[in-house]
């Protein structure tokens, strides 16, 4: 249960458990200066811990009636300028389990209550100090793992997404204040807005809504890694290519045929992006009960997959071959739009140029020896490229599910309003549609919220966050 008042102080460790030199355990709420003014002892026997100013640090321990626990640093945070907007006290001591736990017991005998997960970040949502989609963006920042992931995480706490939607809930709020003046005076037959102008901004913010739903499977992938489906034929060497771009023997090799019978997965960052590879079963007919499922697993791999790399056997597989097979999976696959990458392995193995080469190379096929690890930086400029040139670079990106079906949701109403008003449809009925695309723009940015979403919003969040 999430307690969506402020009354009650909270405490947390918010640093990641175990040992380490340091730990901070963090104090938000009312009571945050005085109650951590009876366990902590500084050296200054003069110095009160009430009359501290915001912002500063003081050296000292931390005990009670039983003894001394450990020396710590103790950092005070005035309301509102803080985290949390309310008073903040973080108790820096040494990394022990042990003294974590201790100092925790100590704050909570005193009559504070042990915080939820997320629930500083949610205390700082409640107290205006950003909004909703703000405030999901710190738990992507927490969790970011390349630098592209990153950088969306900041762009959007900082303001960047929020900035966009609430132009387009502005856009809409304006004109919902015309079509219910014109309600007003309908005895009166005024029209405050010419209709094509009313049409014109609607057909805008179709596009706008268009462009961020659009924009989800850039910063999906962004966000969660982009996922590379390695596959084709057995024996080719998938295995080797995967031990070869992550340079480690993660996957087994060998020349019998059937050897990959489920998928092995890995993650590696490439210029700034991070990209998770699955090395999957040889695609072929197989009479084994075993083999035929890791295929089947290929498959879907297959269909999860953003990019595909095709790995052939440049010393057997013709330019045909290969054309028919890419084809033959592509059928298979609904998003056409994946982009596949050709991949000739065991140049190694070569004395002459490959059949078809010049087909090939004008398909920018990239010749590789995975063997000898010949190569693969091309592979890897490959790679980067095809995220680079789907990157909306400028453009706000929607990385977040919730977000996207609150879109997808304003997106509809919108068309609502605009057909209606095509077809005639009263002012009244107008205003219907229009409220709701404004409530769902509103649960983005927490404008419009329960405490059902922001519950499972937070509840996300790791704790001492």
């Amino acid at each position: 249960m999430y307690h969506l008042s402020n009354n009650d102080t909270i405490c947390a460790i918010s640093t990641p458990p175990g040992l380490g030199a340091i730990a901070v355990i963090r104090v938000s709420g009312p009571d945050a200066v005085c109650i951590s003014k009876k366990i902590f002892h500084p050296r200054e026997k003069a110095f009160d811990l009430a009359k501290a100013p915001s912002h500063t640090v003081h050296f000292g321990s931390v005990g009670n009636a039983d003894g001394i626990l450990d020396d710590v640093l103790l950092t005070i945070f005035r309301a509102p300028h803080s985290y949390t907007g309310e008073d903040v006290v973080e108790i820096s001591c040494h990394g022990s389990p042990y003294i974590q736990q201790k100092i925790i017991e100590l704050l909570l005998s005193e009559g504070i209550r042990q915080a939820n997960p997320g629930e500083f970040t949610l205390r700082a949502f409640l107290n205006h100090k950003f909004d909703l989609s703000q405030a999901e963006a710190v738990a992507d920042l927490i969790s970011s793992h390349s630098q592209s992931s990153h950088d969306l995480a900041m762009s959007q706490m900082r303001g960047g997404f929020s900035k966009k939607i609430k132009e387009l809930r502005q856009k809409l709020v304006d004109f919902t204040a015309l079509i219910e003046l014109e309600l007003d005076f309908s005895e009166e037959n005024v029209e405050f807005a010419s209709r094509p102008d009313i049409i014109k901004l609607l057909l805008e913010l179709e596009d706008e809504t268009e462009l961020l739903i659009k924009s989800f499977s850039i910063g999906n992938v962004i966000r969660s890694g982009i996922p590379v489906a390695i596959i084709g034929k057995p024996n080719v060497g998938k295995s080797t290519l995967l031990n070869a771009i992550l340079n480690e023997e993660k996957a087994i090799v060998s020349e019998i045929p059937g050897t990959t019978r489920d998928a092995i997965e890995d993650t590696i960052v490439i210029g700034g992006y991070s990209f998770r590879f699955v090395d999957t079963a040889g695609l072929r007919e197989s009479s084994d009960h075993i083999e035929k499922i890791g295929i089947e697993r290929t498959w879907e791999k297959i269909r999860l997959a953003s990019i595909i790399l095709y790995v052939f056997d440049v010393t057997k597989d013709s330019f045909e071959e290969v054309m028919k097979d890419v084809s033959e999976f592509r059928e298979l696959v609904e998003n056409t739009s994946k982009r596949v990458i050709l991949v000739g392995n065991k140049t190694d193995q070569l004395d002459h140029l490959p059949a078809g080469f010049k087909d090939f190379v004008e398909l920018e096929t990239i010749f590789v020896s995975a063997k000898r690890k010949e190569n693969i930086h091309l592979l890897a400029e490959s790679l980067l490229t095809s995220v680079q040139a789907g990157n909306l670079s400028g453009s706000t990106i929607v990385a977040n599910t919730r977000h996207l079906d609150a879109l997808q949701n304003a997106k509809t109403s919108i068309e609502s309003v605009h057909c209606g008003l095509e077809s005639g449809l009263s002012p009244d009925l107008l205003t219907i549609d229009i409220h709701k695309a404004l409530y769902h723009l509103g649960e983005i940015t927490g404008e419009i919220t329960t405490e059902e979403i922001l519950g499972s919003i937070f509840s996300r969040f790791c704790i001492g966050k």
